[in-house]
């Protein structure tokens, strides 16, 4: 039988030890171009330079999850974070696992706003996008350059079902 995960709102509490929260709620705001824009300044610790990476800016196309989303594997960046913002005014799942001993641990599930995104930190255990309902659009900023940095690791067993 599955293990059920419920879905939690995403927060910044709530995520500590996973990454960042990108959002402008709270951020520090600066008045910039002659007062005709506001900088919402420094939203995520982007960690892609060690080792020769560069920075990639990138967009994915996610096709649509319904629920219930079986979890079946977890993936991990070991040489830099990866950021995700949706672009279609859509909220997303976002599922992330602590490490036990170099494998995933048990998933958590978040539902990130329409104005939400996150940063995986560096080496964090989380599942590939999940778009919600329809075909959605993110901006994704990780690393490129030399290195292997991607490791999947499949769950053995029943998958995790997470439920609405």
């Amino acid at each position: 039988m599955a293990q059920k995960i419920t879905v939690r709102p995403l927060s910044k509490t709530a995520f500590v030890g996973f990454g960042d929260v990108i959002e402008t709620r709270g951020a520090e705001q600066r008045i910039i171009n002659d007062g005709t824009t506001t900088r919402f300044h420094d939203l995520a610790g982007i960690d892609v330079a060690g080792d020769g990476g560069r920075p990639l800016i990138s967009i994915f196309r996610g096709q649509p999850f319904a629920y219930p989303v079986e979890i079946t594997m977890m993936e991990r960046h070991p040489l830099g974070s990866q950021a995700f913002f949706p672009l279609a005014n859509r909220p997303f799942l976002v599922v992330v696992a602590p490490d036990e001993d170099g494998r995933p641990g048990t998933p958590q599930a978040f539902l990130a706003a329409c104005d939400q995104g996150v940063n995986y930190a560096k080496n964090i255990w989380h599942h590939p996008l999940l778009a919600l309902d329809v075909v959605s659009d993110f901006l994704i900023v990780d690393r490129g350059g030399a290195g292997e940095n991607l490791h999947q690791h499949n769950y053995s067993g029943e998958p995790f079902l997470i439920i609405e």
